[in-house]
């Protein structure tokens, strides 16, 4: 028997069942969420459920949550919301290239938090990090990923 596994789950994986039929029912809706004419407004009604579901799983208010093209974009947002320049990052040393190029910080205001030898950031370094943050007028800021794009831890 010649029976194969699909391991990669890195940059794509297959879609669950659920998934595939949420993505056919939004591709079935032709309006733009921002027309007032009935199909705009049934696209805007999915929307606005895809947000107060994704709001309820994190713990957040439905206004608070942003869709974006995907992580490099969401990136440069959360990013850009730090653009007056008054924090200290703290950034994992596997932190995803769109956070760390662009010289967007200064080495001398950044701090690199390892990861262990399982390739997950080193979460009592950074405790300890934050502890002792005692950089005047600088604020923290942390950028961390859930997952590495890369090795998937």
């Amino acid at each position: 028997m010649n029976q194969r596994s699909y391991l990669d789950y890195n940059a794509t994986a297959p879609l669950r069942a659920e998934v595939r039929e949420a993505v056919a029912a939004a591709l079935s809706l032709h309006g733009n969420p921002s027309s007032v004419h009935a199909e705009g407004r049934a696209a805007r009604a999915a929307v606005e459920a895809a947000r107060a579901n994704v709001a309820a799983l994190v713990g957040a208010r439905p206004e608070d949550v942003i869709f974006t093209s995907g992580g490099t974009e969401a990136n440069a947002l959360a990013l850009a919301a730090q653009s007056d320049g008054a924090w200290h990052c703290y950034l994992s040393a596997v932190e995803h290239p769109s956070v760390l190029s662009g010289g967007r910080f200064y080495p001398e205001t950044t701090t690199r938090i390892p990861v262990t030898p399982d390739g997950v950031v080193d979460l009592e370094i950074l405790a300890g990090e934050l502890a002792n943050h005692h950089l005047g007028g600088w604020r923290p800021f942390v950028s961390l990923m859930a997952a590495n794009n890369e090795t998937g831890a």
